[in-house]
């Protein structure tokens, strides 16, 4: 039976709600992501053509999109992006989905670049690119170097620059700091993997579908910011700044391993759930 764009919008968010237990309002927005990603439109015309009826293999599509969706399976894969910052950024099973969360990371560096100078910048753990891309695209003078150790991770970051046609972004397949010489810079940022390895989170959500190696790390979930931390000041310019997206109770755990690393001015920065999420602080004179 034919059925209309209003129809098949009412339909399939009652199915994210039941099947998937996703709120109305993000039953919405991801049912109405599947339809723009099958009707290769955007959401103005969706809104315009509420009546119009979908042709038969254009609702098939759009079941098939559905039904891997109420599976569980990462809206983002489904329809091959995220926007983030401003910025789309294409993802696949290599990398992270870039999360509103890390913006807040963004944000940090931000207050810590001026616009109009020549700082240098690192982004440790790159994945997609996004925190690389966001911090280049917001400061044009500035020259960001973003490692991972996947060159997979890596060809997808590559990949994003040049869609979006920024160029000051260089990208390295390090194991963290290994590939970065004696390079120094002004700021370094990292979303590192922050997640306990025995988490039961792992096997749930999102997360199952995303790159262990990119999520959990060891027992507290602590490895990978402390090897971090123990290594930048050999790759900071004096005064230099430290930034760590992290999990939302290891702010204090974090401070600590940042300040017996030789950091001060130690500050935490709140995501919009209200959350301490990132920690950052300054390498102390020498």
């Amino acid at each position: 039976m034919p059925i209309n764009i209003q129809q098949l919008r009412q339909h399939s968010q009652q199915k994210l709600v039941t099947q998937l237990g996703l709120t109305r309002q993000d039953a919405q927005f991801e049912s109405q992501l599947l339809l723009q990603t099958v009707l290769k439109v955007n959401r103005a015309w969706l809104i315009a053509h509420e009546s119009e009826m979908l042709a038969a293999n254009d609702d098939e599509s759009f079941e098939g999109l559905l039904n891997r969706r109420a599976k569980g399976e990462p809206i983002a894969h489904i329809i091959g992006y995220r926007e983030f910052y401003g910025l789309r950024l294409k993802v696949t099973l290599d990398t992270l989905i870039p999360r509103p969360d890390t913006e807040t990371l963004v944000e940090a560096a931000l207050t810590k670049i001026p616009i109009t100078a020549h700082s240098n910048i690192l982004d440790l753990g790159t994945g997609t690119g996004a925190i690389a891309l966001a911090i280049a695209h917001n400061r044009l003078q500035s020259n960001v170097i973003a490692t991972d150790i996947s060159q997979q991770a890596l060809n997808v970051a590559i990949e994003n620059a040049t869609n979006l046609t920024i160029q000051n972004v260089q990208f390295i397949q390090s194991d963290w700091f290994l590939g970065m010489s004696h390079q120094q810079f002004d700021v370094i940022v990292s979303n590192p993997p922050y997640i306990e390895a025995d988490d039961i989170h792992l096997s749930q959500g999102d997360l199952r579908f995303e790159p262990l190696s990119a999520l959990a790390s060891g027992k507290d979930g602590l490895d990978d910011i402390r090897r971090i931390a123990h290594s930048a000041p050999n790759h900071l310019k004096p005064n230099g700044w430290l930034m760590f997206e992290h999990g939302y109770k290891q702010a204090q755990h974090v401070a600590d391993i940042m300040a017996e690393n030789g950091f001060s001015q130690i500050s935490h920065m709140k995501d919009l759930a209200g959350i301490l999420r990132v920690t950052m602080g300054q390498l102390s004179k020498l």
